[in-house]
């Protein structure tokens, strides 16, 4: 359980993780005064193992990631909230450093940067190579339009007070949620900060992010946030 007086809500975002959610919901629960798990419809076990272990468990409205993390934002009891996915790519021992900045007031949206702490799967084929040049361009975007000098935009592991979290009123339905969220969070003046976070190979399964089919979106998203 987290040791600032600022509770904290962790969302576990799944669909379809049976083979890990056990690993991710026991790695977040010592970090977390509660445990959401925000399920995408999964056709397997995923939510029975969930409830099993004491998480709450909540479906998202069936249209994509960042549909749960609306969700998640809706219904979290936390005052600080840390979105992780359920493929264990993420250590979530690095929960307190996360929250360490919200809590004491520093910060009011943290990223786990990939850049500072490394990544196994950003580098090592074509499409890899395409997604890191795409986010790097995304992200440079965003420094040059509010004067920042973050390093990953694109990064899911990260941590927002509930309270911004809900002001800045996201529209995405899919990743795009995430380079969504840093850009609203800018517009309406609220402080965002990064620490080192590595990325690790996912155990199981495979990547829901086909880069060529969305790409695009990931475009708009920018442009209309960037213009406005």
């Amino acid at each position: 359980m987290a040791s600032s007086d600022k509770k904290v809500t962790v969302a576990i975002m799944t669909r379809n993780e049976q083979a890990t959610i056990e690993e991710a919901v026991t790695g977040v629960m010592p970090h977390a005064d509660e445990t959401l798990v925000v399920d995408g419809h999964s056709q397997d076990r995923t939510r029975q193992i969930a409830e099993s272990l004491g998480a709450t468990v909540v479906l998202d409205g069936g249209h994509g990631k960042g549909d749960g993390i609306r969700k998640a934002i809706e219904v979290a009891q936390g005052d600080i909230l840390v979105f992780i996915d359920a493929d264990l790519s993420h250590d979530p021992d690095d929960i307190p450093a996360l929250v360490a900045p919200i809590a004491e007031g520093r910060s009011d949206l943290v990223i786990g940067s990939r850049w500072k702490g490394g990544s196994d799967e950003l580098f090592g084929d074509v499409g890899k190579f395409i997604r890191s040049t795409g986010s790097s361009i995304i992200t440079l975007s965003i420094n040059y339009r509010w004067h920042v000098k973050l390093t990953d935009s694109q990064n899911g592991f990260r941590a927002i007070s509930t309270e911004a979290a809900r002001a800045i009123m996201m529209t995405e339905d899919i990743f795009t949620i995430e380079q969504e969220m840093i850009m609203k969070c800018l517009r309406q003046g609220f402080r965002i900060s990064e620490v080192p976070a590595h990325e690790y190979r996912r155990r199981a399964g495979e990547s829901q992010i086909v880069v060529w089919k969305v790409a695009y979106r990931y475009v708009w998203c920018l442009i209309k946030n960037l213009i406005k």
